[in-house]
């Protein structure tokens, strides 16, 4: 028997995969060096994901933070694109998402590729809404004087996402997708049972061309991460889907002290089609008045 044959006769190893967070567009370990086991509705071992900490909640805060600068300036036509590629991206690799999400949530191969497909579509649904929101919440407003009275939106800044405990993909996608159409930058904390979806989509996220920190992915104990992002004086707004009543409670008490926006839990069917209440949610209306008539000898008016 030739060594060739010898080679295919032997059982290969498995090769097992290693999940890290995504923060600031690179992949950490959790810097507390912890990791818990994620298994299947039956119990079975899929992997070991990382066990956030508070300094990491931190960290991503600051990745958020200096990203939103650049995020929100660029104009709405190129986020769009942007989530566009997200979408491509997820497409090439939807063999994966499908494993990963009948694993998680315990579904057949052809439900998890319904649930993965419908993640995508819903991803493409939101970049087309990336310039097209601000004529549906903007405009003119009628003034009585000689002025142009106008209304424009604006993101947030920087919103801290709990992810649905259930929905492990298309909730996800629901949930990051209309923070980021519309210019803010996002904590996400991942699923607490089902955290793998979240995790490779970290890495779908780094390799298409959405800047390092737009996009932060933490997994863990919920409540554990929660709780600073809730309370940190740089964070903008959260929402809440992924809390249960208590632990909601508790976040909307913390986020109270500095004014946060709150989206707070409710029953949602991730399968409809969504509106624009997770879009408006997050952003802030800026009025500008200008005035009419002409401009010196130039003659040309606002």
């Amino acid at each position: 028997m030739s060594a060739v044959e010898k080679t295919e006769k032997t059982e290969r190893l498995s090769v097992l995969k290693t999940y890290k967070l995504y923060v600031g567009g690179k992949f950490p370990r959790s810097e507390s060096g912890r990791v818990y086991e994620v298994t299947d509705p039956k119990g079975k071992w899929l992997a070991n994901a990382p066990l956030s900490s508070r300094k990491d909640a931190r960290d991503a805060v600051v990745a958020a933070r200096k990203a939103f600068g650049g995020w929100s300036g660029a104009t709405a036509y190129n986020r769009g694109q942007i989530l566009y590629r997200v979408a491509e991206m997820l497409e090439g690799r939807k063999e994966q998402f499908v494993r990963e999400v009948a694993d998680a949530e315990g579904l057949s191969k052809a439900k998890a590729a319904a649930q993965v497909d419908a993640a995508i579509d819903r991803w493409v649904w939101y970049a087309g809404w990336t310039d097209k929101i601000a004529q549906v919440v903007g405009g003119g407003n009628p003034v009585a004087g000689p002025f142009f009275n106008l209304s424009t939106p604006e993101p947030t800044g920087v919103v801290a996402v709990l992810a649905p405990q259930e929905s492990s993909f298309l909730g996800l996608v629901s949930v990051i997708a209309p923070v980021i159409a519309t210019g803010n930058t996002a904590i996400v904390i991942a699923s607490e049972r089902s955290p793998l979806p979240a995790l490779s989509l970290g890495e779908v996220l780094a390799t298409s061309d959405l800047p390092g920190g737009v996009v932060n992915v933490l997994s863990g104990k919920t409540a554990e991460i929660a709780a600073p992002l809730a309370a940190h004086q740089d964070v903008n707004a959260i929402d809440l889907a992924g809390a249960d009543d208590v632990l909601a409670k508790e976040l909307e008490i913390a986020a109270a002290d500095n004014l946060k926006r709150v989206v707070r839990p409710q029953a949602v069917d991730y399968s409809a089609t969504p509106g624009i209440d997770r879009m408006t949610a997050f952003l802030e209306t800026k009025t500008v008045w200008h005035p009419t008539g002409s401009l010196g000898a130039s003659g040309s008016s606002y």
